[in-house]
């Protein structure tokens, strides 16, 4: 149902004045709550606007892989950013409820860990409890307890923590590289074997999702859905807003190259790019693939549109923009892009009233491994 107020972190599931409504209209209250929890499934929509700033961590102080880790300085940056800054910060499946509440808004970041490496359960965890904040960590269990990876006792501590455990699948497969024939049952078994092993050694079921790699196409996104997951999250670079298709969260990266305090309390303080038809994640259709898309106008200046391209010079073209506000625009890579596994465009505008709002679509070249 749709929630008229907000306390974090309890949720109530019970509507308070339902004991007192008499016979039919109780099942006529009863139908209009179940046809608004089906109607906000997958896009929150209804009361305020809010934008909830998501960022995706990997490894800390692991400097052996700058690609996917972060210094233990920059990430003790980044939470006394949110602290200093008087941010909610709430884990990922907090955050969706609160999204889908009547709450008023407020500044508010989401802090998710992937993967499960043990560089995460030294040097972050500790940082987390020093400033006392949640998270939610996605954890792919075929690897626990192996190699870089923390075993189920430093999970069950982790979850004492108070930090979140979502499911990251079994095997953390690039399932977008299996035949259709195939890939499909295998990712729906996996979901349901990684959900069961964590059940059985952590005692709770994950109610949340992350696709490896970020990787996914609808009928995967469908699959999470049916699993009953409440949302899922992706790495599409961006901001969560009541318009967002819950079933692929966006998702900042952290990593060295752009882990930097100034580049975090940038992306903190960005703003939604409010596209009328997200798309999920599309394989690659050619070496400078061309997008459309159609957002609302009115707060953005519009003719400050910026397109990038991960490296590569990007075209902007505005090609439509009525009087309702909504602008289309067309989009493509001034190079080629096909040696890239994944491509983001992205595009960014400034507000009309201060602050930068962005969007990003994330290509996928399967044939590169």
């Amino acid at each position: 149902m749709i929630r008229t107020s907000w306390t974090r972190p309890t949720f109530s599931r019970t509507n308070p004045v339902a004991s007192r409504i008499p016979g039919p209209l109780f099942y006529l209250s009863f139908l209009l709550v179940l046809l608004a929890c089906t109607s906000t499934a997958e896009k929150p929509g209804g009361g305020p606007r809010k934008d909830i700033v998501c960022f995706i961590y990997h490894r800390v102080g692991d400097g052996r892989y700058p690609t996917t880790n972060v210094s233990v300085k920059d990430f003790e940056a980044h939470l006394a950013y949110l602290a200093k800054n008087k941010f909610q910060v709430l884990n990922f499946s907090d955050a969706i409820d609160y999204l889908q509440s009547e709450a008023p808004p407020q500044k508010t970041a989401v802090i998710t860990i992937d993967d499960g490496y043990a560089s995460f359960f030294r040097h972050g965890l500790p940082l987390l409890k020093k400033y006392k904040m949640p998270a939610t960590l996605f954890i792919n269990t075929k690897t626990v307890g192996g190699g870089d990876f923390m075993d189920w006792d430093e999970l069950k501590t982790t979850l004492a923590s108070g930090v979140e455990i979502g499911n990251h699948t079994h095997s953390h497969d690039y399932f977008l590289n299996q035949s259709a024939d195939s890939r499909y049952e295998t990712f729906r078994k996996e979901i349901i074997q990684s959900q069961d092993i964590i059940e059985k050694h952590l005692n709770k079921k994950p109610i949340v999702f992350s696709y490896p790699y970020g990787e996914f196409d609808d009928k995967m996104k469908q699959i999470v859905k049916d699993a009953g997951f409440k949302a899922a999250a992706a790495q599409l670079s961006g901001v969560l807003y009541n318009g967002t298709d819950v079933f692929m969260c966006p998702r900042f990266p952290m990593a060295e190259a752009y882990s930097a305090p100034a580049r975090f309390a940038e992306k903190a303080v960005m703003r939604a790019l409010d596209v009328t038809t997200p798309f999920a994640p599309m394989p690659l259709p050619d070496k400078r693939p061309a997008l459309t898309l159609t957002f609302k106008g009115d707060e953005i200046q519009a003719r400050r549109l910026q397109c990038f391209a991960q490296g590569s010079p990007c075209s902007c073209r505005i090609t439509k923009q009525d009087t309702t506000g909504l602008v289309t625009v067309s989009l493509q890579a001034g190079a080629d892009i096909a040696g890239r596994r994944r491509t983001l465009y992205t595009l960014t505008a400034p507000g009309k009233k201060g602050g930068w709002y962005w969007y990003s679509h994330l290509w996928i070249n399967t044939k590169v491994k």
